[in-house]
């Protein structure tokens, strides 16, 4: 299936594999002339002369496992750096990427940011409100000019989530960009694109100063590294953070990069499958008669599709939908299913299901999960690299248990799943 010669999307951004698999991985670097960067684990590196800097000091302020990774990101986001003038830093989380930029800022700022946003993104903005005088108002960003409107003298960060976590809105980056560059050019916009990863969607092209992605997911796609990835168009922007990632120290592990870095070589086959089940699962539950709504920005139905066509080059596995019936019912399908598995994260090679009201955003209150649309009955779904026709029949198993009210035996809670 090519989905980009038929569905109507940006056309695939020119050389991504050649520069997932090749950028900044040339192995005349190391006398080995290993084609596999080797894993730099020292943390400290001689110094010839003390007089004369040097690339590697500490590992916390640098290192060539990390280095690599920092490199071949930067270009898949299309910062438009050249070779060795850095663009894009690691952290050891998406978590401490989102602190790191708000370490940008100084007491008595505000910030601006979408209300459909991750919880956890949430959460952070919120102590950062209390503890450290930050100003914090959430709005409507699928409509800038909302978001111009809440811009105040004071605001220095304007933070986007495209498509949002787990309601799955689509903003209009480069309107939201051209909103607040046209109020101040100094003013920071933001956006979280772990929903997408860069194959899919560069916010930088679209007047974004910060792309900012949980490398824990699609990036890395395996489930198996904690990582967060930032990357820059300016040079003193990337000074600034560079200096925050060096003395905050929430910095990744040279294993972790040399993982991230090894996952993100098959992104490119990963994403164009992961769109391949994402829009095959959310047609099977658009048609289904157990499911009220599905929520996927690769259907037509969707009110933001054609925003996401005109600046995404296709779609994820990530999808939400509403069940019909109650918050039990939810709970019968989650413990029916038998491919997807329930958890927490996304993005990884393996289907999950989770249930946002008492799973990633649980911590929201009745009132702001109600406003948001965060229902009871409203299940998220990372759609992985399984058989499609398994996924489907899952999906169709467990929908028609949940609504007979049957739940697994005890005994046998998980039963092998396909047979044959």
């Amino acid at each position: 299936m090519d989905q980009h010669s038929c569905s109507g999307f940006l056309p695939p951004f020119p050389h991504f594999a050649t520069q997932a698999i090749h950028y900044a991985q040339e192995p005349e670097q190391w006398n080995s002339r290993a084609v596999v960067p080797p894993i730099t684990l020292s943390t400290s590196f001689k110094q010839e002369d003390p007089e004369v800097e040097q690339p590697y000091v500490y590992t916390r302020y640098g290192n060539p496992s990390r280095h690599i990774l920092e490199e071949v990101v930067g270009t898949l986001d299309g910062a438009g750096g050249q070779r060795h003038l850095m663009d894009c830093l690691a952290y050891s989380s998406g978590v401490g990427a989102i602190l790191n930029i708000c370490h940008l800022l100084k007491s008595g700022d505000k910030i601006v940011c979408t209300q459909d946003v991750y919880a956890g993104t949430r959460e952070i903005l919120n102590e950062m409100e209390k503890k450290y005088n930050l100003q914090v108002k959430y709005v409507d960003c699928t409509k800038p000019k909302c978001l111009e409107a809440a811009i105040t003298p004071e605001t220095k960060l304007v933070w986007l989530e495209s498509p949002s976590n787990p309601t799955m809105k689509v903003l209009d980056i480069r309107a939201c960009a051209e909103a607040v560059h046209g109020i101040r050019k100094d003013l920071l916009v933001a956006v979280d694109n772990s929903f997408m990863s860069p194959y899919f969607q560069r916010p930088l092209s679209l007047g974004a100063d910060i792309s900012m992605s949980s490398g824990t997911k699609y990036i890395n796609g395996h489930s198996d590294v904690l990582m967060g990835l930032v990357s820059v168009n300016s040079k003193e922007l990337y000074e600034k953070l560079k200096f925050l990632q060096k003395y905050l120290g929430a910095v990744p592990s040279p294993f972790d990069c040399y993982m991230c870095n090894r996952g993100l070589k098959t992104l490119h086959i990963r994403m164009k499958l992961h769109f391949q089940n994402g829009l095959a699962v959310a047609k099977f539950l658009k048609g289904h008669p157990r499911v009220q709504q599905v929520l996927y920005p690769g259907l037509p139905s969707h009110p933001q599709y054609e925003v996401t066509r005109k600046q995404c080059t296709g779609v994820s596995g990530m999808l939400s939908f509403y069940i019909k019936g109650n918050e039990q019912t939810v709970f019968a399908f989650l413990k029916n299913l038998k491919v997807f598995t329930v958890g927490f994260s996304l993005g990884g090679f393996e289907s999950l299901a989770s249930h946002p009201a008492t799973m990633s955003h649980a911590s929201l209150s009745a009132e702001d999960k109600e406003r948001l649309g965060i229902s009871d009955t409203l299940i998220r779904l990372s759609v992985g690299l399984e058989d499609e026709q398994d996924l489907l029949q899952d999906l169709d198993q467990a929908l028609k248990a949940a609504v007979s009210g049957e739940f697994p035996s005890k005994n046998n809670p998980h039963p092998a799943f396909p047979s044959g």
